[in-house]
Parts: C-alpha cells; sequence; structure tokens
C-alpha cells in the first residue's frame, strides 16, 4: 500500500539533503584553503648568531598560522644550513644573504635543489670602521692607510704594534671577505683579524670605546651593533682603495654615492628545499611575500643586546610586532592560501 507524504515534509526533505551534500563538499575545501599546511611538517635553520632568531620566528609563526607542523628552529652555520636544507635534512632558513653567502648556495646544488623568490630584507651593509675621534684626528679615510705602521699601531690592542681588526666568525661567509680584502690591500704585515666568539669581540671593542681608545671592527646591518656605535655620531665607515671580491670575480662593490666600502649591499633572503617548495606553493608564496624593514630588525637585535635575549624573550618580540602589523601579516597569509587554491 502507498503512503503519501505531505508535499512540505518532502520539500524539507530534499532542503535538507541539498544541504547534507553541499556541506559535505564545502566543508574540506574551505579547511584545506584555509590550513593548507596541515598535516607537514617544517624544520627551520638559523646560524649561531642569536640575533637571526627574531626573523625566523617570524616566518615559523606565519607558517603555523597556514597549518604547518613547524618544528623549533636548530642551529647550523651558513655553509651547512644550505647544504642541510639542499639534501631535505631541513626545510628554510631566513637569513640568507644574496651575495655573501652565493658560494654556499652554488655548493649545495644551486637552484637545481634550492629555492628563493623575493627579498625578505633589503638594503644590509656590511664594511670596516673606526671611531670618529681618531678618524678625524689623524685624517683616517681608507683602510688602506693602515699599511702605515704608525697608523696600524693605533688599533693596537695587545701590545704587538699591529691594528687589531674586531671580524668575522669562522664559517659565516664574511671572514672569507676579510681575509681576501687583507691580502688584496697589502694589510697582513700590519693588521690582524681577531676572529672567536664575534659578540664577546664585540663588547671588548665597546669597552674600549668608552674608555675613549680607538677601535677598528667589521659589522653589518641589521645588527644592533649600528645602534649603540652609530654610524656618522660615534663611528665613520672606512672606505677601500679598490673594490676587490673573492673569488677571483670583478664585482664593482662601489656604492650609488660613490663610496666604496668593499662590500656591496646584500639582501636577505628566505632559501627553501626547492622539493618542498614546488609541492607546497602556500609556503612558497610565503616565502616570496614576506619582507620586513632593517630598521624593524635593528631594533629588536638592540633590545636583545640590552639584556631581552631569552627564548621567551625573542618569541615575545616576534608575536608583538605581527600584532603591531596584523595588517600586513594577515596580507601575507591571504597570499599564500590565494597559491594554494
Amino acid at each position: 500500500m502507498k503512503t503519501s507524504m505531505n508535499p512540505f515534509a518532502r520539500s524539507l526533505g530534499l532542503l535538507a539533503l541539498a544541504f547534507a551534500a553541499a556541506t559535505t563538499f564545502t566543508l574540506p575545501a574551505h579547511a584545506a584553503t584555509d590550513l593548507p599546511g596541515q598535516g607537514i611538517v617544517v624544520k627551520p635553520l638559523k646560524s649561531s648568531l642569536a640575533e637571526e632568531a627574531f626573523q625566523t620566528l617570524l616566518v615559523m609563526r606565519a607558517l603555523e598560522k597556514l597549518g604547518y607542523t613547524v618544528e623549533p628552529m636548530k642551529d647550523l652555520e651558513p655553509a651547512t644550513e644550505h647544504l642541510a636544507i639542499a639534501n631535505g635534512d631541513a626545510t628554510f632558513m631566513a637569513n640568507h644573504w644574496s651575495l655573501l653567502h652565493a658560494d654556499f648556495y652554488k655548493n649545495s646544488g644551486g637552484d637545481a635543489k634550492l629555492w628563493r623568490q623575493g627579498v625578505y630584507a633589503d638594503g644590509a651593509v656590511q664594511g670596516y670602521l673606526i671611531d670618529r675621534k681618531t678618524a678625524e684626528q689623524y685624517h683616517i679615510t681608507n683602510i688602506a692607510q693602515l699599511k702605515e705602521p704608525a697608523i696600524a699601531k693605533l688599533f693596537d690592542t695587545d701590545g704587538d704594534g699591529k691594528a687589531d681588526l674586531t671580524g668575522c666568525n669562522p664559517g659565516w661567509g664574511c671572514e672569507l671577505a676579510i681575509e681576501n680584502h687583507l691580502g688584496a690591500y697589502g694589510l697582513r704585515d700590519t693588521v690582524t683579524h681577531r676572529q672567536g666568539s664575534y659578540a664577546a669581540l664585540m663588547a671588548d671593542t665597546i669597552a674600549r670605546f668608552k674608555q675613549d681608545k680607538p677601535i677598528l671592527y667589521y659589522t653589518w646591518t641589521p645588527y644592533w651593533v649600528s645602534a649603540v656605535l652609530r654610524p656618522g655620531a660615534d663611528v665613520v665607515w672606512l672606505q677601500v682603495p679598490f673594490s676587490a671580491s673573492q673569488g677571483g670575480e670583478n664585482i664593482d662593490t662601489r656604492q650609488p654615492n660613490g663610496k666604496n666600502y668593499g662590500f656591496l649591499a646584500n639582501q636577505e633572503r628566505i632559501v627553501a628545499n626547492r622539493e618542498f617548495a614546488e609541492k607546497n606553493p602556500a609556503a612558497a608564496k610565503l616565502f616570496e611575500v614576506m619582507n620586513v624593514p632593517i630598521g624593524d630588525i635593528n631594533a629588536q637585535n638592540l633590545r636583545m643586546s640590552e639584556g631581552a635575549n631569552s627564548q621567551q624573550d625573542m618569541e615575545r618580540h616576534a608575536d608583538g610586532w605581527i600584532r603591531a602589523h596584523q595588517s600586513l601579516f594577515d596580507g601575507w597569509i591571504a597570499q599564500a592560501r590565494a597559491a594554494a587554491q
């Protein structure tokens, strides 16, 4: 015997089925778009330089927002960082210097194994500085003047008659450029490249400055040193007599203003494992579009130098920066999600 269904009830039933079908279809797609990294593990790296944690944490926070499972960052020196990422033992680094680390990139497989797009921080500069008082008193403007024993002796800190240059840690890449310059400019007989713990060496350099003694050091930006020893006020950049790039390449290192500090302005870029980037368009787009002002990195690094340098401090700094730039951060996330569609 056939039973009849109330037309209104039948309509409700059809509507419920349609809604259920729509829900089953759209929710997974929506979730996949919002969390394209769900179930995927990311392994970040940085060098032993603690001040690189801030930039790395910002990328980690953005990846977490996209659903990726992000492991705590690990420390390796730059050459090994590039190699680990190329081999798939790690996922990305946020502090690749596009010029200074060129050999590390190439020797780890280059574009065949590594991936980089966009610029994370622009205008990273490096070079040699001395205190302004000594520069003006002895008219020192060029590092080649340190070939003169009398000038070099002004910066002697250990009594051997040679200038002591606070230099770069082995393995960072900058130590190779400094060593190349010492040879190219004929400074090996009068200048000692002091290496070890850069932070400890710079603490001694700053202490000498506060004692009104001459100082000679290498540094770079973004880094907190230039907020303590202010170029133009406390210290001055030294020029070099001519461009002398390592590896035999004839690269002109003059700045747009005509001055030559021995180094081209660098860009900090995010480098990732190529296979990961190609399989994860959301992460790749994020790496491409993220950009943080050099001044903001300098400011955070200065806070670390003043004592706020624990892991909790650095995480608080990163989270605070994101809150202060929420619309910018959300824009990166939106672009990354769109790339995953």
